[in-house]
This record gives structure tokens, C-alpha cells and sequence, in this order.
């Protein structure tokens, strides 16, 4: 939940403090403190996460953290700041319940199979009111009750009941009402027996007992899920390795991952886990970066590449240079955003909290109500007990407050393992109702750099034209140019150097290479020159630009020898991706900055239904902005930051620009195109998943309500035992969460 402050003095820097807060069972919980968090001065605004246990609060640098987590812990939710970044450890919490739950249960089943098994077996209610005695049996469920109340159960009251008395009630006010209510009727009964009438001389510590323990196994159930929840974040941490070889001297020395710094060199054996980021020196080899990209083949590694922390060495011996540590890795700050994707809040959220900041107190009068009205109509004061106790109970929030956080907590944690990185949560909601993907061409569409399709010659051999053009190109920067020497180089040929080379903007290049005067460019280039181009070449050369390809010519001592069709080729899975959106309903558009001829050629091969080209930076935001709600942009470039902030979805490519991804709200970790489609897809599941979690807590409540309130009695119906309305409970949570966990198996 977030909250703003609304007197907030804004200062010119803003830092932020995460606390871990204890004691959280509902969403009233967490929008107390949420409430609480942001009415200090100083206070932007604050988001607590009820699922992680965790407080984010943004403030002013003169406000102390260590004020923040008193004020949170006055409100009876002890706060913390954490040592370090990891999540919220949910084991211990786990391990806590199940000891209450399990001590109480055993002070609980005495009680109520004295109580319960009479009622089932009436030969044993004979039996052993004949040989106990109703009043000691009475004496031994009083004391064994009060145990589970004041031991295992004290939770409750020592939360709810100064909650309720601040004026603030929230779920554990409702379970020490009702659990109390029960037992305290129960204990009058036993002790002052004459204030009670004689109809309504019943006893229901059982009642209270096995409400206590009911919700203490809820909690437990729902404390292990949600450590579940947390297992795909948790699993990203563990990647990292504690030690790692560094070479000091010469000599490989053992170091603690922590002790690594900048520049050390440090050696991977094969199959180990990398430490830190780094870039390979020595050794060629694969490295698996499926936990990290989602991209199940290993990716080739030779000097020069770079390594991510976390990704596991393949058969092969490397050494690399670290360039980052701590919270610089990648996988650091995956984890970071990972975290913060969690702690957001969805839109969908704000319903939850206006109906959770009255539903309590609306309960407790519902409770008070029921009870009113079966002491005026119904046969005894217990049935009113009864009455009151079962709504207090039946009512608890919980579910309601864990609908959503759970959804995202599993959603974002799966994206992460498959390689799609939610930077802010909030793109989960909005990317689920996309309509439109725009993409850039170069570097998202396509590879991002042109390279050598053909080489057509006329009077000269195909390795001579590319050898000695080559020869010449190797001495320019322009990308086609680098095109042409990497074909070169990639068939193996030597480069002849170059003289008297002379570059010409927007015309071509040349120069002397082994006494041959050779001019590179385009037709206008040769023209200029005086140069008749060669019909074949210049038909084959149209026939490339039709196609998408940029041709270049190679005139040699003034005849028009070669051309070569270079083209900056398409992701492989770019159609299939294309192919994919359509399959989801969506439209696809392409805007460039590409010439409009090429980014057709493009984009009618794969099949994008809208493209626009010829665009500048300032071109592509207009055309975002254009296209108005439900619009997704997937761009890696410099130039592509403003549209991808402008867009209501941006998506970058992982292998893009790192202003391009900061300015994102989703980050491709692979570059693999096929993340859109698989984005969508997870989008639409978490909030399928969120939609079910939250019909499920408010018709829960609002069937159930009226029939532990007694509004089918009338009707012949029977009356909600408290027990059961503890069960049911305990149970929608349980329900809650464990839908949830269904997204770990999205794919």
C-alpha cells in the first residue's frame, strides 16, 4: 500500500529507508502503517508491502530512519532496519507459527473432543460425565482455554485489543473479540453461574480454543506460502558463489566474493559459478546465463566478452577482469528492481484499501448488530454469543490484503527467472491491457549493425573486389564500411593497405590500394566522378534496395567493377514474435529513422501492420504520444529513451543502452524479441490470478457474513458455529496464496 503525504515539504534531494515491520496479518495492518509512515513531516510517501513485511519509505535526509521505524513500532508493529538487501526471510516466521499452532493444538484437542465427542457420540457423553463430573469438566476446558488464549494466542490480544481501543481495529482485534467474547461468557458461566439464565448455561471454550488454533495454523500455512512466493527472488541471491580465485602475483589465492575489487583477475575452472561482472582475458569457452536471461543455449564467450555474476562456467577454463562488485552487478541490481517491482502498487490496489479502512469497523458493527438482534428474537443469550462471536470471526481481511501483493510477489519473481524484468510493478497491470506494440527497426527489429549479404562483379573476382575494398574501408569508421571488412575478414582474406584515402559525407570514400585507384559509394558517387555505371551492376544493385539492402559500388582506375549489398539483417525470432502478437489480438506498428524504402521492405516481410520511418528522436515521442492508451514501445538506443518514457508501457532490449533501459519500465534481459509475447502473456496471467484472488476474498466475505450473522435460520437453516466460521477463515487465505503460486509454472 502507498501513501502520500499531504503537507509534504519538498526537498531538493529525496532519500529512501526500507524497514522490516513485524506483526502485519491484514491489509487495515499495513494501511495503518502506511497512513502512520506518511503523516510525518518530511515524509513523500510510503509503500508497504503486507506480503514482504517491509516499509519503503521516502523522505527528506534530515528525517532519521531510526524515527521511522519507532513510529511504526508505537502502533504495535515492531520495525527494523535491515543489515542488508536481501528479502524478508519468511523461515523464521514459518517456524514460529508451527511451534504456537502445534502447542496449541495440544492444549486444544482435550477440549474439544470432551466438548464435541459428546455431541457426536452421546454414550461417551454419559461416560464420562459419569466419571468426571460436568463441573470439573467445565474447570479443566476453563484452564486448558486459558492457556491457549494467554500462551499461543496472546498475538491477538496483545495487537488487536490496543488497536480497537486507539480506535484503529484491524484482523487480530477481530480474533481476540470473538475469541475472548467466547471465553469470557463461558468462564461467567462457570464461575458466577446465577448472572446467566438457565436457558443459556452453555460453555464454549471449545469455541475459543479451537478458534485460536484454527487461525494459528492458517497463519502457519500462509507464512510457508509465502516464503514460496519469494523462492524465485531468493534463488536469483543464491546464485552468486561466497568465494572465488583471484591471481595475487601470479599465484591463485582463495578470496571471499566480498574482498573482490576492480580489476582483479580472477580464474573460473570449469562449471563454477562466475562471482562478479567481469570481461574474459583468457580462454574461449560457453557460459550458461539461463537463470539470468531465460535463454536456455549458452552463449560463446572469447577475450573481450563480458560475464555476469551468477551464471555458471561451461567445460571450459576462463580468466576475466572484474568490472563491478556489489551492488554494481547485474545481479545485484536485478534483485533491486526486482524487490522494488514487488514493493509497487497497482491501481487495482486502491479498491482493496478503500474498502479495507471501513471493512473492519463495519464488521465489529455487523458483530454487534447480529448479536442485538438475536438477544430480542432469538431463544437464549448464548445464541447472541454465538451470533457475534462467528461474524467477528468469519470476517478477517486477510485475504483481501494478501489478493494482491501475493500476485505480484509470484508474477515478478517468474518473470525474472524467464528472463523478462519488471522494473516497475506497476507495468504488470498496464502491459496486460496493451493494444498496440510499436518497435524501433535498427537494433530491436534488427541485429543492429549491417553486414555483407552479396558481392556482384563485373570483370573482376569476387575475393579480389571485397579484398581490395576492404583494404580501402579498413581506414574509414562509416558502419557499412565495417560491414565490408568484416566480410573480409570473415572469409579469411589479408587486407592490403591503403593510400591517399579521402572520405566524402554522404558520397562514398577512396583511395590507392596496391597501385589501383578505387572509388567506393553510391551511384551518385560513380556519376560524379564521371563513371558510367555497369547496367548488370546497377539493375542487381536496384533490385537490393528493393529488397532492404543498402548497396554499395566499387569503381577500380575508373570502371565500375563490384557492388555489394549490405543490410543490417533481422532477428531471426522477429517474425515469429510479430506472428505471436497478432495471435494475442494486438496490432504491431514500426517507427525509424531508417529510409521509408527500407523500413517498408522490412516491415511488410514481417508482416507489422502500421510503419513509419524517416523519423527523428522528436518524430518517434510525437507518434507515441499519438497513440494514446494502451500503448507499449520497445526500443534499445539512445535515441529511443523518450519514447520509451513517453510510452505507457516502454520496453528495452537487455542488450540495448543503458539509458535506454533506465528510461523502461520492462527490461528484456536476453534481447530476444520473443520476451514481448511471453511479457504479455505473464501480464495477463497475474492479473487473471489477481481478479480470482480478489472475487474469492469479497464473495467469501459477503456470502458468508449473513449466514454467521443467522439470516438463514429463518429459512430452517443452521447457525455458523464460530469454529467453522475459523475454518473458513483460516482457509480463504490459505486459498488466497496458494493461487498465487500457480503463476511459478507461467511459461
Amino acid at each position: 500500500m502507498t501513501v502520500h503525504s499531504a503537507d509534504l515539504p519538498v526537498p531538493d534531494t529525496l532519500v529512501t529507508t526500507r524497514l522490516t515491520v513485524e506483526g502485519m496479518s491484514c491489509a487495515a495492518c499495513s494501511g495503518r502503517v502506511a497512513r502512520a509512515l506518511s503523516a510525518r513531516p518530511g515524509v513523500a510517501d510510503a509503500q508497504v508491502n503486507l506480503l514482504a513485511g517491509t516499509a519503503s519509505i521516502r523522505h527528506a535526509p534530515g528525517l532519521s530512519p531510526a524515527d521511522l521505524a519507532q513510529a511504526v513500532t508505537r502502533l504495535g508493529y515492531p520495525a527494523t532496519i535491515p543489515q542488508d538487501t536481501a528479502p524478508v526471510a519468511r523461515t523464521d516466521e514459518a517456524a514460529t507459527l508451527k511451534r504456537a499452532f502445534l502447542t496449541a493444538l495440544a492444549l486444544t484437542l482435550p477440549v474439544f473432543v470432551a466438548e464435541m465427542g459428546g455431541h457426536l457420540i452421546p454414550a461417551f457423553h454419559h461416560w464420562l460425565h459419569a466419571q468426571v463430573g460436568s463441573g470439573p469438566l467445565n474447570w479443566m476446558q476453563m484452564i486448558l482455554t486459558a492457556l491457549v488464549l494467554a500462551g499461543p494466542g496472546r498475538r491477538f490480544f496483545a495487537t488487536g485489543i490496543p488497536a480497537a481501543l486507539r480506535g484503529a481495529p484491524e484482523m487480530n482485534s477481530l480474533v481476540a473479540l470473538g475469541s475472548g467474547a467466547a471465553f469470557l461468557f463461558s468462564a461467567v458461566v462457570v464461575l458466577m453461574p446465577a448472572l446467566i439464565p438457565p436457558a443459556s448455561r452453555h460453555v464454549y471454550f471449545e469455541a475459543a480454543a479451537v478458534i485460536v488454533t484454527l487461525i494459528l495454523m492458517g497463519r502457519w500455512l500462509e507464512a510457508r506460502a509465502k516464503g514460496q512466493a519469494g523462492a524465485a527472488i531468493r534463488a536469483l541471491i543464491d546464485l552468486a558463489p561466497d568465494r572465488a580465485t583471484v591471481l595475487r602475483d601470479g599465484k591463485p589465492v582463495p578470496v571471499a566474493v566480498a574482498d573482490l575489487w576492480p580489476g582483479d583477475l580472477v580464474l573460473l575452472a570449469p562449471g563454477e559459478r562466475v562471482a562478479v561482472d567481469g570481461v574474459v582475458t583468457e580462454g574461449r569457452g560457453h557460459i550458461d546465463e539461463s537463470m539470468l536471461t531465460g535463454e536456455p543455449v549458452p552463449a560463446g564467450k572469447v577475450p573481450g566478452d563480458p560475464v555476469t555474476g551468477g551464471t555458471v562456467n561451461g567445460t571450459a577454463a576462463l580468466t576475466y577482469r572484474v568490472t563491478a562488485t556489489g551492488s554494481d552487478t547485474t545481479l545485484s541490481r536485478i534483485v533491486a528492481m526486482v524487490e522494488g517491482a514487488q514493493n509497487a502498487r497497482l491501481p487495482v490496489q486502491a479498491l482493496v484499501d478503500r474498502i479495507t479502512r471501513v471493512f473492519v469497523p463495519a464488521v465489529m458493527g455487523l458483530a454487534a448488530l447480529a448479536f442485538l438482534l438475536w438477544l430480542v428474537f432469538g431463544p437464549d443469550l448464548a445464541h447472541a454469543v454465538v451470533a457475534g462471536v462467528a461474524v467477528l470471526i468469519i470476517a478477517c481481511p486477510c485475504a483481501m490484503g494478501l489478493a494482491v501483493p501475493v500476485s505480484i510477489m509470484v508474477g515478478t519473481g517468474r518473470g525474472a527467472q524467464l528472463g523478462v524484468l519488471f522494473r516497475r510493478g506497476e507495468a504488470l497491470q498496464r502491459l496486460s491491457n496493451a493494444r498496440l506494440i510499436a518497435m524501433d527497426k535498427t537494433g530491436t527489429l534488427t541485429v543492429g549493425h549491417p553486414e555483407l549479404l552479396a558481392i556482384r562483379t563485373q570483370g573482376i573476382t569476387e575475393t579480389d573486389a571485397l579484398r581490395l575494398a576492404a583494404g580501402a574501408e579498413a581506414r574509414s569508421e562509416h558502419p557499412l564500411g565495417a560491414a565490408i571488412v568484416a566480410g573480409a575478414v570473415a572469409r579469411g582474406l589479408d587486407l592490403p593497405p591503403a593510400a591517399e584515402v579521402k572520405a566524402s559525407a554522404g558520397r562514398g570514400l577512396s583511395g590507392m590500394v596496391e597501385g589501383r585507384r578505387l572509388l567506393i559509394g553510391n551511384l551518385s558517387a560513380l556519376t560524379e566522378a564521371g563513371i558510367d555505371p555497369a547496367p548488370a551492376l546497377r539493375d542487381a544493385a536496384e533490385d537490393d534496395a528493393a529488397q532492404g539492402a543498402t548497396p554499395v559500388h566499387l569503381a577500380v582506375d575508373g570502371r565500375h567493377a563490384a557492388s555489394f549489398a549490405l543490410a543490417d539483417p533481422v532477428r531471426p525470432e522477429a517474425a515469429d514474435t510479430i506472428a505471436a502478437l497478432h495471435r494475442m489480438g494486438l496490432r504491431t506498428a514500426m517507427l525509424s529513422g531508417d529510409i521509408p524504402a527500407t523500413a517498408q521492405t522490412v516491415g511488410k516481410r514481417l508482416g507489422i501492420d502500421d510503419v513509419q520511418a524517416g523519423l527523428m528522436p522528436g518524430d518517434k515521442l510525437a507518434a507515441i504520444r499519438d497513440m494514446g492508451a494502451g500503448s507499449v514501445f520497445v526500443g534499445d538506443g539512445i535515441n529511443d529513451a523518450p519514447a520509451l518514457a513517453a510510452a505507457e508501457t516502454g520496453i528495452a532490449i537487455g542488450t540495448g543502452t543503458s539509458i535506454a533501459i533506465e528510461s523502461a519500465d520492462l527490461v528484456l534481459m536476453s534481447g530476444d524479441l520473443g520476451g514481448i509475447p511471453r511479457a504479455i502473456r505473464l501480464s495477463r496471467a497475474v492479473m487473471r490470478n489477481i481478479r480470482q484472488n480478489l472475487f474469492w476474498a469479497f464473495a467469501y466475505n459477503t456470502a458468508l457474513i449473513p449466514v454467521a450473522m443467522g439470516v438463514l435460520v429463518p429459512l430452517g437453516g443452521p447457525q455458523l458455529s464460530p469454529m467453522l466460521g475459523a475454518g473458513a477463515m483460516a482457509l480463504s487465505s490459505v486459498c488466497v496464496v496458494g493461487n498465487a503460486l500457480r503463476l511459478r509454472r507461467v511459461r
